[in-house]
């Protein structure tokens, strides 16, 4: 104890699964391929690496390493991926080379530091030798981070003016090429691909005639025309288009604020004082006075859209987003049905597939059906929840969560599933009535879950990256040589391998030790049935529950329960919940 430092000493045994209380993060981060080449990372490696042995008398380490990004924020998968894992408190250091490897914005910064300061984890700069378990210490590194945030901000704002002077002037700043042209990095010319041109052309004209972005995507798909990406076209990349005045040879730029867009495509514009355009900048695509009547159809249509959705959001999808095809696995999407004589208006759920590219026979599924179904069926559950006992069969199990004229056409639960359901309610302990004060109940902190869901959005994240790469190394305008794309995308596809990786091992770990899972999900369950006296009714109408219930209430209630619903035929096939037991149900007529 003598010789550990103070802080090390002084820091909160964080509650986790294991204690790692002696053990550091190391975070090296370089922002271009040539420090990368100029062994900037292994100098900060083995630097730090050192540091860590025989200054904080840390043997146990681990090092987080982002190549080749960016301090301006903290979207780094290497970093995301340690700010995960230090929120399980398996960390009891953050280590740096300089306090710029983390962020140079103070905002980015303060939050983390704020969080890991919360945690208990000692940030360590062995460049600057900060000690933060003091408050000049604290008070010197934030004064340090306000100076890196002004230079980094200076140069943007340098590189702003530039870009904006290089476009008032004509000049191309880089960025997608739109489809139907190619960049001349030679002669700094745009010259018209003919075969993508008639593409572009024919969008013009059919749009003009069925005044549908579905429509135009539909039949483009039905033709076997892709995009220049080589997928399928969707009304979004139609409408990107339709929008562009760069096929009437107008070049526009600082258009799209991205500090609000954050880089996507979106509608958050920019003043259209602010914009610069360019006309005659290049050879027109598409005549300006057709350009101008498709733009007039699309704000008319998208103005009735906006009444549209003013008013659905009345009117909640209960299952939106949770149906999955059972033909060809796609997600289905939602829409309203006709208005009912009683003022109700069910939802239809179509198979995205089918409606865009014709390529699926799955027929739509309705709430007056899928309503009584999964209602009645959670409803059984909690009723065979309230009487199971020891001597309770399996077979009987069955019979009970069959009850009722919306289940009458199943014959059986799938065994697996059915083993499941019935091993759930012999380990769970359902109150008896819905009073019981949650705030009684021990919480259960799943970190191992915290932590996937941050991997996820992580390999999300990784897998545009790698798009976007091969993007711009195929059609981009700037120079990317062979061997900086295969070494970004062997980095890239590394990454996504490492995320898997841990991935299945926390999902092993979690199989260990989350064993109340089961009673959560009764407990979630039972709660709402009880509390609407759904167990008291022999059968539930769903349409007069869903009449007298808040929809949004009932959504919420089945998006906290259900992972996704498996719909074949206008039938649900299978229900997972979010316990991860799967209902497989299977119908009498199947077995004709």
């Amino acid at each position: 104890m003598e010789n550990m430092p103070r802080q090390q000493q002084q820091r909160k045994t964080p509650t986790t699964y294991n204690d790692f209380s002696n053990k550091a993060a190391i975070y090296v981060r370089v922002s271009t391929h040539w420090q990368i080449d100029k062994d900037s990372l292994p100098v900060q490696r083995e630097e730090l690496i050192n540091y860590c042995k025989y200054v904080l008398n840390l043997e146990n380490f681990e090092i987080f390493e982002d190549a080749g990004y960016s301090a301006k924020n903290t979207e780094r998968p290497a970093y995301q991926q340690m700010m995960a894992r230090l929120r399980t408190g398996e960390f009891s250091h953050l280590v740096v080379w300089k306090i710029d490897r983390i962020s140079r914005n103070l905002i980015d910064f303060a939050t983390m530091y704020e969080e890991i300061k919360r945690l208990g984890v000692t940030f360590v700069s062995k460049n600057e030798q900060f000690d933060t378990s003091s408050a000049m210490g604290e008070a010197m590194l934030k004064i340090i981070l306000v100076f890196a945030e002004l230079e980094r901000k200076v140069t943007s704002e340098r590189v702003t003016a530039i870009m904006l002077s290089r476009a008032s002037d004509g000049k191309w700043n880089g960025g997608r090429v739109p489809l139907g042209y190619f960049w001349d990095k030679e002669s700094h010319q745009f010259t018209i691909i003919e075969n993508e041109a008639s593409i572009v052309r024919m969008i013009y004209d059919v749009y003009e005639k069925e005044k549908s972005l579905l429509m135009v995507a539909k039949i483009l798909n039905e033709k076997g025309l892709k995009s220049r990406r080589g997928v399928a076209w969707s009304p979004v990349s139609v409408h990107t288009i339709l929008r562009s005045p760069f096929y009437i040879g107008i070049y526009r730029y600082n258009y799209r604020d991205e500090a609000k867009s954050g880089g996507n495509a979106g509608h958050d514009f920019k003043p259209e004082s602010e914009w610069i355009m360019v006309e005659d900048h290049h050879e027109p695509l598409i005549d300006r006075e057709q350009w101008e009547r498709v733009a007039a159809i699309l704000t008319r249509n998208r103005r009735l859209d906006e009444g549209f959705d003013s008013y659905n959001r009345k009117n909640v999808h209960i299952f939106a987003g949770l149906i999955r095809c059972g033909e060809c696995g796609s997600r289905m999407t939602a829409q309203h049905d006709r208005e009912r004589t009683d003022g109700w208006r069910p939802s239809l759920y179509f198979c995205s597939n089918r409606r865009r590219f014709s390529t699926c026979a799955n027929k739509s599924a309705t709430d007056v059906t899928l309503g009584p179904f999964v209602f009645n069926f959670l409803a059984n559950l909690m009723k065979a929840a309230k009487s199971f006992g020891v001597t309770t069969s399996i077979e009987t199990l069955e019979k009970k969560l069959l009850r009722g004229s919306a289940l009458s056409e199943v014959a059986h639960i799938e065994g697996v599933g059915l083993q499941e359901i019935y091993d759930v309610l012999r380990r769970s302990k359902v109150p008896d009535t819905p009073t019981e004060p949650v705030e009684q109940r021990k919480p259960i902190i799943d970190r191992g879950a915290q932590e996937i869901d941050l991997l996820l959005v992580e390999k999300r994240r990784s897998e545009r990256a790698l798009n976007r790469l091969q993007s711009l190394y195929l059609y981009g305008d700037e120079t990317t040589s062979e061997k900086d794309y295969l070494l970004e995308r062997k980095r890239i596809t590394d990454e996504l391998s490492r995320i898997d990786v841990r991935i299945e091992e926390l999902e092993k770990d979690r199989s260990t030790h989350l064993s109340m899972s089961d009673r959560e999900f009764m407990h979630t369950a039972g709660k709402f049935i009880l509390e609407h006296s759904l167990t008291d009714k022999r059968e539930i109408s769903y349409v007069k529950m869903a009449r007298e219930i808040d929809p949004s209430i009932l959504k919420h209630f089945v998006d906290s329960l259900v992972q996704n619903f498996c719909i074949k035929n206008g039938k649900v096939e299978v229900i997972t919940f979010k316990n991860g037991v799967e209902a497989r149900f299977l119908f009498k007529d199947d077995n004709a």
